[in-house]
């Protein structure tokens, strides 16, 4: 496994977007996906968003910034530590090709009563 994958990702500063002429139609040619921004760790034409940043369930989704059309930054939230963590929302571009990483417990379920 490549150590480059553990390695600390860091906080993605937000650049800035021009404002598209119709907010209203954005959502026709346009999705949007709301969380915590970051650098990609080795690829500079990624961003990823985790999507809920303080969830235990939390994943994250590592876009092409071309696909990316608009962005919004909304207000932060605050750690329990109380540190604020930044909040952004992105629009991309409809049929992108985008990564969902969600990460799990590898578990044999081969043994797993399936009673229901």
């Amino acid at each position: 496994m490549p150590t480059k994958m553990l390695q600390k990702i860091e906080k993605f500063e937000v650049q800035s977007y021009q404002k598209p002429s119709d907010l209203k139609s954005l959502p026709k040619t346009h999705v949007s996906f709301t969380g915590s921004p970051r650098k990609h760790p080795y690829d500079t034409e990624r961003v990823i968003i985790f999507t809920d940043p303080l969830s235990t369930n939390a994943f994250y989704i590592e876009f092409n910034k071309k696909d990316i059309s608009y962005l919004e930054e909304l207000p932060s939230i605050v750690k329990p530590e109380g540190e604020a963590m930044k909040l952004i929302r992105i629009w991309v571009k409809k049929s992108s090709i985008a990564i969902r990483c969600i990460p799990f417990v590898v578990e044999d379920t081969t043994n797993i009563d399936s009673t229901w």
